[in-house]
């Protein structure tokens, strides 16, 4: 799988069925691992305007499933926002 076709699918939390944002970027560690996806925070991203957008941060542990078109991931965790 190509980081491209991770960028083509909707994070959803399961528990509260809230889409979270979509995947810009991951993080690989020392190991060459992916550790954590890098969402754009969807809240703040509007049709022409971008004010201060949040990053969110999303532990690769905390995906749960990647499906044809979704990713879902237990949200339950802390979310990081930078």
């Amino acid at each position: 799988m190509n980081l491209s076709d991770l960028q083509n699918k909707e994070v959803i939390d399961i528990a509260t069925g809230r889409r979270i944002g979509s995947i810009i970027d991951v993080i690989i560690d020392t190991n060459g691992v992916i550790s954590k996806l890098v969402l754009e925070d969807r809240k703040t991203t509007r049709k022409f305007l971008i004010p201060n957008r949040e990053d969110v941060y999303l532990s690769w542990k905390q995906i749960v499933k990647i499906g044809d078109d979704i990713i879902l991931v237990d949200g339950k965790d802390n979310l990081e926002y930078k």
